[in-house]
């Protein structure tokens, strides 16, 4: 068994539900305090011993290659002359390019989430890889993708990460897994649906927010795509439904210990936003306060 080394980061979206504000600047670089969401699933991602990190981006989404590559030199050495009171500073801009070693790659072909996995098969290659989202992430203790990882070792087979739907709402919005149940939290599947609606999914579980795929997943990501018609769009659930027709083993398990964040709407941004302040070492009980003096009649 390979060890999973690799990763895939879609981040070509327009991020249209934060216009005019996503314009020029992409959604994956909106700040939760003091930190882009996407450098959250980055460090997430090098915590659990990933060494390559492939971004499939867009031509509006260079601020992300600049985000994880070496600061110019004009502000280190504005760090520089702040001296110890921003020596913090500067240890933390140059620790993000060592994270890891980050390749780009820009996204062609239809629309769709498989499209990006197509157009990064030769970089991969036959290793297992763990694709996940630009603007969501899951905390939780051990990470989510120590835990895919983990499931991996243990059963083989591609992962899907999860969580357990808690609003009616949750099925019109996420993809499930259905089938057998080999352990607590951990499904054999036989069925993944896309945003069932509550009366139709086959579990409780839905399938959020990253993915450990293996690599034979390429090559029933070809057959879907060779099978497109005009205007289509390709979806890495049309893979995993021929993989699982072909008796591919696929799995879904559910992240435990943990909390699921989407960044992708206002909404949960904001809650987001909010939620990490009130947490932040350097500003928590100045924000506590502040929240607590607002008139909310």
């Amino acid at each position: 068994m390979k060890s999973v080394r690799k990763a895939v980061i879609p981040a070509a979206g327009f991020g249209t539900r934060f216009l005019p504000q996503t314009k020029a600047m992409p959604k994956e670089m909106l700040p939760i305090v003091d930190k882009p969401v996407i450098q959250y699933v980055v460090e997430e991602l090098v915590e659990a011993g990933i060494k390559d990190i492939i971004i499939v981006t867009g031509y509006h989404k260079r601020t992300i290659e600049d985000h994880f590559d070496f600061p110019n030199l004009d502000l280190i050495e504005n760090l520089r002359m702040g001296g110890e009171k921003k020596k913090p500073l500067l240890e933390a801009v140059e620790k993000i390019a060592n994270m890891a070693n980050f390749v780009y790659v820009r996204q062609k072909g239809p629309y769709g989430n498989g499209t990006p996995l197509l157009n990064v098969r030769h970089l991969v290659g036959d290793e297992p890889f763990i694709y996940a989202w630009s603007d969501d992430f899951i905390q939780a203790t051990p990470s989510r993708f120590k835990q895919l990882i983990a499931a991996y070792e243990k059963y083989g087979g591609s992962i899907l990460g999860g969580i357990k739907a808690t609003k009616d709402e949750d099925y019109d919005r996420y993809g499930f897994a259905g089938g057998t149940e080999l352990e607590d939290g951990i499904i054999k599947a036989n069925v993944v649906i896309e945003k069932p609606g509550k009366e139709n999914a086959p579990s409780d579980l839905a399938t959020v927010s990253g993915f450990l795929f293996t690599p034979d997943i390429f090559k029933y990501l070809e057959v879907a795509y060779a099978n497109l018609k005009a205007g289509d769009e390709l979806y890495y659930n049309d893979a995993l439904k021929l993989m699982l027709a072909d008796g591919k083993d696929v799995y879904a398990a559910e992240i435990k210990n943990g909390k699921y964040y989407d960044t992708g709407n206002k909404l949960e941004y904001l809650k987001t936003v909010v939620e990490f302040a009130l947490k932040h070492p350097d500003m928590n009980g100045k924000f506590r306060e502040y929240l607590k003096s607002l008139d909310l009649s």
